[in-house]
């Protein structure tokens, strides 16, 4: 891939400062919570409207970092990760210990809240998750953990790193959505299968070293023990209704996580090469979007396609790619999530892009049943 000729500097101030843009969210969740009322539309509002309109005035960005950048030169990149832990911890039940001690919210209002809420811990705080995970320090990948567990989706960080790397882009995947499949079908079968595929992967690792999956090891003990530790303090701050309103902004970051994943890599499939191998994982395997607003919310999530091709490289330095090299979508991940919710909307978008695609790539296949559903979504 050839990179524009003006590379931005990785360590610039300006290129820096608008992937803080995100830490402007917990205000937000803070006057909504004082407020009520109308305030209450101010989260999704920025997040999925706000977003939007400014992905359509800031345009696209297809400049590239110098991908071999010392990491020394990448500190407030790593730093807005790292800070969004604690924050995310302290806004989820500082919020909580505020609504159940106070009594000029409704009950739908406490509701709308933390499903406020549910969408920056599922927009900023799974997505910073994914790219702490996918770090060498212990401590990032520790508070990877304490994210997940804080929405009560600790087997991600197994699923995503043993399942849907390995897997991407083939029917053995199950976050690889089919081709022809809605949303609203796609997102129970995840919920069903990668809890499953994810703890198999690790028990399978731990039985390749002869060890049980009881043992110490695994790292479901320290998923389980960090989502424990967050329902309790939950119930301890607001009762049994502190503990609702806890699961329902849990429960909306999962949501915004599996409509993400649902586009990101919707209808694409590698070549099947026999006895159940495919190709290697390339940029063509993953949708991209080079959408300058959304991509600063998101810090570079939408640059999907180099993610997948090179899992190692910081958000920062992740590159871009022209239509001759990765499918692009036409709109950023904000416009697309909300197309998502309407499968006959998704499917006029998207299935001709998909047929394009297979066009440009794979045009020796023409017959693509074999792709479409899995044998066996579990990995072996």
């Amino acid at each position: 891939m050839t990179a524009t000729p003006d590379m931005p500097e990785a360590t610039n101030l300006p290129a820096v400062l608008p992937f803080w843009l995100c830490m402007a969210l917990v205000p937000l969740a803070w006057i909504a919570a004082v407020n009520g009322g109308w305030t209450l539309v101010l989260l999704p509002a920025a997040t999925w409207y706000l977003f939007s309109i400014l992905d359509l005035i800031t345009g696209l960005y297809t400049k590239n970092a110098d991908p071999q950048t010392d990491e020394a030169h990448l500190f407030w990149y790593r730093a807005v990760t790292m800070v969004w832990t604690p924050v995310q911890i302290i806004t989820i039940f500082g919020v909580l210990f505020y609504v159940s001690r106070t009594d000029h919210l409704a009950a739908w209002e406490e509701w709308a809240l933390f499903a406020g809420i549910g969408v920056i811990t599922g927009t900023v705080g799974i997505n910073f998750s994914h790219e702490l995970m996918h770090q060498k320090p212990k401590v990032e990948r520790w508070m990877a953990d304490i994210l997940l567990g804080s929405v009560l989706y600790s087997h991600f960080r197994s699923e995503h790193l043993l399942v849907h790397h390995r897997y991407v882009a083939t029917p053995k995947d199950p976050v690889t959505a089919r081709y022809g499949e809605g949303f609203w079908r796609f997102f129970p079968r995840v919920l069903r299968q990668c809890y499953a595929s994810a703890f198999t992967a690790e028990k399978t690792m731990l039985a390749r070293k002869g060890l049980q999956w009881t043992h110490p090891s695994n790292p479901f003990w320290r998923y389980w023990g960090l989502q424990a530790l967050f329902l309790v303090a939950a119930i301890w701050i607001g009762g049994l209704w502190g503990l609702f309103l806890f699961g329902t902004q849990a429960v909306w970051a999962i949501f915004q996580l599996e409509i993400v994943n649902y586009i990101e890599h919707y209808g694409l499939t590698r070549r099947h090469l026999g006895d159940g191998k495919y190709e290697h994982v390339q940029p063509r395997h993953s949708w991209n979007a080079a959408h300058r607003a959304s991509n600063w919310l998101l810090i570079n999530l939408q640059r999907h396609s180099d993610h997948h091709y090179k899992p190692d490289r910081r958000f920062p330095l992740l590159q871009t790619y022209t239509r001759e090299e990765a499918p692009q979508l036409p709109y950023g991940y904000p416009v697309m999530t909300m197309a998502a919710l309407s499968p006959s909307l998704w499917r006029k978008i998207m299935n001709p892009r998909v047929q394009n695609w297979r066009a440009q790539y794979y045009p020796d296949i023409t017959d693509w049943t074999p792709y479409k559903e899995a044998t066996n979504p579990m990995p072996r």
